[in-house]
C-alpha cells in the first residue's frame, strides 16, 4: 500500500479519537517528517489541518442529522468547549453550527469528504543509488511556495542564465533545485542557483550539510517531473525502506538535460538517515 493510502486509512480509523503526528507516524512506520512532506506533496494540506476539516464535515453531517444539541457534537468532533469548536466550525463553513442543526441541511457547506490516492501519479522509477556528498551552497534566486501553489518556480528557471550570471561556480553547467524551510502549513522555499563557495548580493542561498543520499533519475520530459517525485516519497522511499532526513533535498541538472526540449535525466537527490541501506 502507498503511503498516502496509508496515511489516509490511519486518519479514517482513528477519526473519532485523539491522534497527533507522532502516533500516525508510528502507525505509518515512517517519520513525521517523511509523512508529512508526502502528506503535502499529494494534497498541498497539511495532515492536522485535513483531519480538522474531516472532523468538522462530520460534525456537520451529524448536526444536519438532527443531533440532540451542539456540545456533544463539539466533544466528539475534539473541541472542548462550545465555543472553540463554533468558532472553527463558522470559519470553516461560514455559519454557526445551530443553524446547520436547524436548517437540517449540509446542501451549501463546502465539506471535505474522505481523499483518495490519484493513482494515475504513481509511476515507475528505478531503484535509488545511495551516495555520500560533502556539505556545499547552493547560490540563486528563491521563492516561498506551496506544493498545490507552485507556478511561480518556472519563472526562476525562465530566467536563470541571467540571474545567475555573477554566480563564481566551479561547475557552472551543473544547476540546482532546492527544496528547503518546509514548514507544517505545507510551504516551502525553492531556489534555482549553481553550488558556489561565495554568495552573491542579490541573491539568495542554501547551505546544505554533508549527508547520505538517495538519488532517483528521473528520465522523461520535464513535464513528468511531478509525478516522478510524487512516487518517489509515497512509494519508492517507504518500499525501499529508506527515511528522509530532513534536510533540504534537490533536483540536479547536468549537461545531459537539454532545457530547450526539457528532455534529459534529471538526479532527484533525498537525504536519508544513515542507516539507509
Amino acid at each position: 500500500m502507498a503511503l498516502i493510502d496509508r496515511i489516509l486509512w490511519q486518519i479514517e480509523v482513528h477519526l473519532d479519537r485523539d491522534l497527533d503526528l507522532a502516533e500516525l507516524s508510528d502507525r505509518c512506520a515512517v517519520s513525521p517528517y517523511h509523512m508529512s512532506r508526502a502528506f503535502r506533496q499529494s494534497t498541498g494540506l497539511s495532515i492536522m489541518a485535513y483531519v480538522r476539516a474531516r472532523r468538522l464535515s462530520v460534525a456537520a453531517r451529524t448536526l444536519a442529522g438532527g443531533a440532540e444539541g451542539v456540545i456533544g457534537v463539539a466533544l466528539d468532533a475534539g473541541y472542548a468547549s462550545h465555543e472553540a469548536f463554533t468558532r472553527a466550525f463558522a470559519a470553516r463553513f461560514g455559519v454557526l453550527p445551530s443553524t446547520v442543526r436547524s436548517a437540517g441541511s449540509i446542501t451549501d457547506l463546502n465539506l471535505m469528504e474522505p481523499l483518495k490516492m490519484d493513482k494515475k501519479l504513481i509511476v515507475d522509477v528505478a531503484p535509488p543509488e545511495i551516495r555520500t556528498r560533502p556539505a556545499f551552497r547552493v547560490v540563486g534566486p528563491s521563492l516561498r511556495c506551496t506544493f498545490e501553489d507552485n507556478a511561480g518556480i518556472l519563472g526562476l528557471w525562465q530566467s536563470f542564465e541571467t540571474t545567475t550570471a555573477n554566480v563564481e561556480s566551479s561547475a557552472p553547467d551543473v544547476a540546482y533545485g532546492v527544496c528547503a524551510d518546509a514548514d507544517g502549513a505545507g510551504s516551502f522555499r525553492y531556489l534555482a542557483g549553481l553550488a558556489a563557495e561565495a554568495r552573491v548580493d542579490g541573491l539568495d542561498a542554501v547551505d546544505l550539510p554533508a549527508a547520505r543520499y538517495a538519488v532517483f533519475t528521473h528520465d522523461g520530459h520535464i513535464s513528468d517531473l511531478p509525478r516522478t517525485v510524487y512516487t518517489i516519497w509515497n512509494r519508492s522511499l517507504p518500499d525501499h525502506g529508506l527515511d528522509p532526513a530532513g534536510t533540504p533535498d534537490f533536483e540536479v541538472y547536468d549537461r545531459r538535460f537539454d532545457p530547450r526540449t526539457g528532455r534529459g535525466p534529471v538526479e532527484i537527490w533525498i537525504p536519508v538517515m544513515a542507516d539507509a541501506a
